[in-house]
């Protein structure tokens, strides 16, 4: 899971518990609109009506209309089965498998890097949110009472992994226990990733992190591009191939060699380095996939455009689908959520094993993390999304209104 930077504000205002018992925040929150289903993913054997009633009135856009972009690659459009026909206790925000069609895009073949982003901030003067002192009026509809937020509380920064948790707060039967291993950080972000005193000089190749949604979709606009969508992203990283649990294909490590940049060992007790990095490495250390996309596996988590909900897949559009129209996250049915993909080097296989292509999370759009950053799209000319399971403005977990293009909130 990822933690907002909600969580550690909520307690620390409300002085009730530390960050392993955040079972606590509250979730009586505004009435929702939309039911939510009784279990996140619904049944993976039912289709609704709606969908069998779609039907593509041409064939997608396959081959490029002009040169790739620099740094970008061609993803020619097509057909696939999304989702995971196998799912496990904890992944049933991952079914049903459903047919998807999409044009074809271009997609940055890694994800954008320190480097990057330095132009850009360098060209516009753009401040991170971690780099921005917090206001009480953020957290309206997340807390009962933001006036019980301390001042003191109120500091820049961002998440970081605390290397120094305390093993006995960890219960893994509770569903937010990664709490205890996370802390905000004052003074963390993109350019100081560890907090103050810590540097990217020699990390500029490596993904820039600690950018929350908002600031990943300030870098696309800047760029003229956009962020992917949750199809388009699982659709790229799949790299062509069919019913495949990596990019590469089903044996994660194929001739014993480490194909990804992920934790080995027991999390969050012993990181074994086996793949030659602890945290972040640098983009294209590892061999891209059939399409040449790199770190569609591991590294860091990257940002879709798609708001969360565990649902969506039971009425998900055919055609180029653009995510619903407002998040919801049962776990924390008060703080709306976008999509992240691909994992990172906090992922194990005895943990969240978000380094599946399938794989679904989601983050606070308003918290960036150490271990999340992202990569852009392009959209072919004649593309156009299909609005059909966004046509309703409904609230969002906040109470506030998502516009149908799900880049900002009112």
């Amino acid at each position: 899971m990822k933690i907002s930077i909600i969580a550690p504000l909520v307690l620390l205002a409300l002085a009730a518990v530390s960050l392993a018992t955040v079972a606590v925040l509250p979730t009586d929150g505004p009435a929702r609109s939309t039911p939510v289903p009784p279990e996140a993913g619904g049944d993976a054997s039912t289709t609704s009506d709606a969908k069998l009633s779609q039907r593509a009135t041409r064939e997608p856009i396959t081959e490029a209309p002009a040169a790739d972009p620099d740094g970008m690659v061609w993803i020619p459009g097509g057909s696939f089965e999304m989702g995971n026909p196998e799912p496990g206790d904890t992944q049933k925000d991952e079914i049903p498998v459903h047919a998807v069609t999409l044009d074809g895009f271009w997609m940055d073949a890694t994800e954008v890097t320190n480097a990057e982003f330095s132009r850009f901030v360098e060209a516009t003067g753009y401040k991170t949110i971690a780099e921005t002192k917090p206001k009480r009026e953020d957290f309206a509809g997340q807390i009962p009472d933001i006036s019980t937020i301390p001042e003191e509380n109120l500091v820049a920064g961002s998440i970081c992994f605390n290397s120094e948790f305390d093993p006995s707060t960890i219960d893994k039967s509770q569903p937010l226990w990664p709490y205890a291993i996370w802390q905000h950080v004052e003074g963390a972000s993109w350019r100081e990733p560890e907090g103050p005193g810590s540097s990217i000089d020699d990390r500029m190749d490596h993904p820039v992190v600690h950018v929350a949604y908002e600031d990943a979709v300030a870098y696309c606009e800047w760029a003229g591009k956009r962020l992917p969508t949750e199809a388009e992203w699982e659709y790229a990283a799949r790299g062509g191939l069919d019913d495949v649990a990596y990019p590469w294909g089903d044996e994660r490590n194929p001739d014993g060699q480490w194909k990804h940049n992920i934790w080995q060992g027991e999390f969050p007790y012993e990181n074994k380095v086996e793949d030659g990095y602890r945290t972040s490495a640098p983009v294209k250390s590892f061999e891209p996939n059939a399409y040449g996309l790199y770190d569609m596996s591991g590294n860091v988590w990257e940002w879709c455009r798609d708001w969360y909900r565990p649902d969506y897949y039971q009425r998900s559009p055919i055609w180029n689908p653009f995510g619903p129209a407002a998040s919801f996250d049962p776990q924390e049915p008060m703080i709306p959520k976008r999509v992240q993909r691909g994992g990172s080097f906090m992922c194990s296989d005895n943990y969240c094993i978000g380094y599946r292509v399938t794989a679904r999370m989601k983050g606070d759009p308003m918290t960036g993390t150490f271990h999340c950053g992202f990569r852009c799209v392009l959209p072919a000319d004649g593309a156009e999304p299909d609005r059909t399971a966004v046509s309703e403005n409904e609230p969002d977990a906040a109470g506030r209104l998502a516009d149908v293009s799900g880049d900002s909130r009112s």
